[in-house]
C-alpha cells in the first residue's frame, strides 16, 4: 500500500482558480482539500473614466470591468503580475507595475509622481486602506469603485473540520478575508479551538504580510510566506517543507 499524501486545504473561489490550484496541488504530490472560502458577488459598477491615473488590483476586477465594455485611461497601473496579464489579455496597456506585489509597493512607485492627479482605483469591497491612504498622503484625489463584493460560500468549512480532527497537514491562506472566514466556518461548526490546534500542528503558509499579520493577531503560525503574491509559489514553497510520498 503506498503512503498517504499529506493534506493540504486551499481556499481559492470556485471560479477557475480553484480548478487550477487543486491541479497544481495534486502535481505538486499531496492530497488537495477543496473548501473556497471566498466567492465572487458583481456589484454591476464600472470604474470612472477619464482618471489621470487608473489603478486595478486583481484578475477578477479586470474581468468584471472589461465584460460592461469599459476602457480604462491614463497611466493604467496594476498591483501584480496576475493583474498585469489580465489586463493585457482584455486588449488593455499596462504601465505600471510595482516592484512589491503589494499595495504599499504601489504607493511607493506612485509616490513623487500622482500629487495633483486624479486616481481611479477599481477593486473588492475588501480592499486594503493602505493603497486609499497612502495615495492621497502623496497628494493624489482618490476615487473607488468597487467592482465586486467577496463573500463566504453557503456550506464552507470541510478542512476546519479536518484541521479540528488532526487530519490536515497544510492550510494556504491566500487573503486575511480567507484567514477569518475560515475561523468563522469552524466557529459555527463548533470546532473552532479544535481547529486553531490543528493548524498549530500543521504547515501554514500564506500570501503577503497582511495576511500574515492577520493569521498571527488570531494567534496561527505561518510558516510558509512567499516572496512574491504568488499562488504557485506559496504552494511548492509550503508543499516543501512537507514529507510527500514522492520527496
Amino acid at each position: 500500500m503506498s503512503p498517504a499524501r499529506p493534506a493540504v486545504a486551499v481556499f481559492r473561489p470556485d471560479d477557475g482558480r480553484l480548478e487550477q490550484a487543486v491541479t497544481l496541488l495534486a502535481d505538486l504530490g499531496v492530497e488537495p482539500v477543496a473548501d473556497p472560502m471566498l466567492a465572487v458577488q458583481p456589484t454591476g459598477a464600472t470604474p470612472r473614466e477619464n482618471p489621470d491615473y487608473t489603478v486595478v488590483t486583481s484578475k477578477t476586477g479586470v474581468e468584471l470591468a472589461a465584460s460592461t465594455g469599459w476602457r480604462p485611461s491614463g497611466t493604467v497601473c496594476a498591483i501584480g503580475a496576475t493583474t498585469a496579464d489580465a489586463l493585457r489579455e482584455a486588449g488593455y496597456p499596462v504601465d505600471v507595475v510595482p516592484e512589491e506585489y503589494t499595495s504599499r509597493g504601489l504607493v511607493d512607485r506612485l509616490r513623487g509622481e500622482v500629487e495633483g492627479t486624479r486616481v481611479e482605483v477599481a477593486r473588492s469591497d475588501h480592499g486594503s486602506t493602505v493603497l486609499l491612504e497612502g495615495l492621497e498622503d502623496a497628494g493624489a484625489y482618490v476615487h473607488e469603485t468597487i467592482l465586486y463584493e467577496l463573500v463566504r460560500p453557503e456550506g464552507a468549512g470541510d478542512s476546519a473540520e479536518r484541521a479540528a480532527a488532526g487530519n490536515l497537514d497544510a492550510a494556504l491562506f491566500t487573503s486575511s478575508l480567507t484567514v477569518e472566514n475560515f475561523l468563522m466556518a469552524a466557529e459555527e461548526r463548533g470546532v473552532r479551538s479544535e481547529a486553531l490546534v490543528g493548524l498549530e500542528q500543521a504547515v501554514v503558509g500564506v500570501i503577503g504580510e497582511p495576511t500574515e499579520q492577520t493569521a498571527r493577531e488570531i494567534g496561527i503560525s505561518v510558516d510558509a510566506l512567499p516572496t512574491r503574491a504568488d499562488f504557485e509559489q506559496l504552494a511548492e514553497l509550503t508543499v516543501g517543507l512537507l514529507d510527500t510520498p514522492e520527496r
